[in-house]
């Protein structure tokens, strides 16, 4: 099946869900709405000609341009993407997905942005979505344990988001 042909199946299937899709990248990925992802991923996993059964890992990608003059020339705004690399171990095929939100909940910045988890959808996800709310800051909704998995539970910000400033010191030790 084409990369097109399987987009206008998840299309006809989940509507404004699928948002978009980039055949030319290195790594072709489909863009999902965040209200369609756990729908979605249920499907994928549970249709047998796909049988999508592994989830390789989630990661959150910050966009964000710090330079004014290298920002002026963006062409888009910026936000996190949260990325999906999901393996059919079955039909030994696999599919990245990606769901776009906001950097700042509601624009209002420290609040960070949600989306669902898929963690009841596959186990692994569990680890990798708590890996992507302490370094990226994105919060997945219903996660059966949503807490900081690499940072110290009272770190404050998240490291690897563009615009984090590292703290000088921590519980009275100096860095760098």
């Amino acid at each position: 099946m084409s990369g097109q042909t399987f987009v206008d199946r998840l299309k006809q299937k989940f509507g404004d869900g699928i948002v978009g899709a980039n055949f030319t990248a290195i790594d072709p990925w489909i863009e999902v709405a965040p209200a369609g992802l756990v729908p979605l991923c249920e499907y994928l996993r549970d249709e047998p000609d796909l049988a999508f059964n592994y989830c390789n890992c989630i990661t959150g990608v910050d966009w964000l341009e710090t330079d004014p003059k290298k920002a002026a020339k963006n062409d888009w705004q910026p936000h996190i993407e949260v990325v999906y690399h999901l393996s059919s171990l079955t039909h030994k095929t696999s599919l990245v997905l990606k769901v776009m939100v906001p950097r700042w909940q509601n624009d209002e910045v420290g609040s960070i942005p949600e989306i669902p988890s898929v963690a009841n959808v596959w186990r692994t996800a569990d680890w990798h979505e708590r890996e992507v709310f302490d370094l990226t800051g994105v919060r997945f909704t219903n996660h059966p344990d949503l807490r900081r998995i690499l940072c110290p539970e009272d770190w404050v910000g998240h490291p690897l988001r563009k615009d984090y400033e590292f703290p000088l010191e921590y519980h009275g030790i100096r860095g760098r």
